[in-house]
């Protein structure tokens, strides 16, 4: 019987097993230009015991930062900062993709440089707050995106893909859940566009194929993945045609030869998760709807009866550096401090004690 615990070929590398940190945004990089620090360095060292590391959401381009303190692989200063990260990673027998997370019209002008202000592929704004160093602030439209601008970001993601093979990372994921710009083309509310880049099915899944195709141009397929989550309403997303919509966007992708499909589970939706699946032809990472509890050792079943391949953990991983080696004894398991998840300093970052 296949398990969490066996080794597993994913694309072009090797992991030692099935059980893959999930990407949180942690506003931990202080260093100049947004870069990667040392003690990034040792937070991702820490957990290289996962069969595979996805980062932080990490932005393409200037414009796709969306919240203080969250790096960027868009300049060579940043791919320095990167490389200390990825070693780490290697030296302890790690394998890390950085995840390229472009948030769209969630944002706020005041996080970003001149005249700069957030975009979206229309001048929708979505309800709500986002947060900055001066407090929460309500949403503002973002400014529609152009076919020249479109063209931009598409060549920004190919850019930033390429910048993280030259930081040393094995792969990157590519961002197309929670409501940031990808998930925001494949919306029937946040995307009212009524040329080639949205109106139909077609129009709208349309962005999300062009961006993974250029990324899988770049650095070939075998080093990307995608991750959605299909009927997700977070930052005010509705998506009308659900399956026909993620049915086709796969369909789309299926001959890129990609490393994996990443889906971020949403309540009710494991009947699209399977037909997804059985759509896809490379592996499935799937991080199963548990809410409202962290995902826990019940998911590892869920490699065992074949419903994915592997199983990402967020909140688990995040306060159990050492988590496949306590997944294999059974616990005990450390109790995430969610005070600390975004901002601050070591303490709910790099403190949480391994088991003895």
């Amino acid at each position: 019987m296949t398990t969490a615990f066996d080794p597993f070929r994913l694309g072009g590398v090797d992991l030692a097993n099935r059980i893959v940190m999930a990407p949180m945004t942690r506003s931990r990089a202080h260093g100049q230009g947004t870069t990667p620090t040392d003690l990034m360095a040792e937070y991702y060292a820490q957990r290289a015991g996962a069969g595979l590391i996805v980062t932080e959401g990490t932005q393409p381009s200037v414009v796709g930062q969306g919240y203080p303190d969250t790096p960027g692989l868009h300049s060579a200063e940043q791919v320095v900062a990167w490389r200390q990260v990825t070693d780490a990673v290697h030296r302890a027998g790690g394998v890390i993709f950085a995840q390229l997370m472009h948030t769209g019209r969630i944002g706020d002008a005041g996080l970003l440089p001149g005249d700069l202000v957030p975009v979206g592929p229309s001048a929708v704004a979505p309800q709500g707050e986002v947060y900055t160093h001066e407090g929460p602030k309500p949403f503002q439209a973002p400014r529609a995106l152009t076919e020249a601008d479109i063209a931009q970001t598409i060549d920004d993601f190919a850019r930033a893909a390429r910048n993280a093979i030259d930081a040393g990372f094995d792969g990157v994921e590519l961002h197309g859940a929670n409501g940031y710009l990808i998930h925001q083309f494949l919306s029937s509310n946040a995307n009212r566009r009524t040329d080639g880049w949205g109106g139909t099915i077609e129009g709208r899944v349309r962005f999300a194929a062009a961006v993974t195709t250029a990324v899988a141009g770049a650095i070939g397929g075998d080093k990307v993945g995608l991750r959605v989550s299909p009927g997700n309403p977070l930052h005010d997303i509705a998506e009308d045609d659900l399956e026909q919509t993620y049915k086709t966007l796969v369909s789309g992708i299926a001959e890129l030869g990609l490393a994996y499909l990443h889906i971020m589970e949403s309540p009710g939706r494991r009947a699209l998760t399977t037909g997804l699946r059985a759509q896809w032809p490379a592996a499935l990472i799937l991080n199963p709807n548990t809410h409202p509890a962290p995902t826990g050792p019940d998911a590892l079943a869920l490699v065992e009866d074949g419903t994915a391949d592997l199983i990402s953990f967020g909140a688990l991983f995040l306060a159990n550096p050492d988590l496949p080696a306590r997944l294999a004894a059974g616990g005990p398991f450390n109790t995430p401090d969610r005070t600390s998840f975004f901002g601050g300093d070591h303490r709910g970052y790099t403190d949480y004690p391994p088991l003895a």
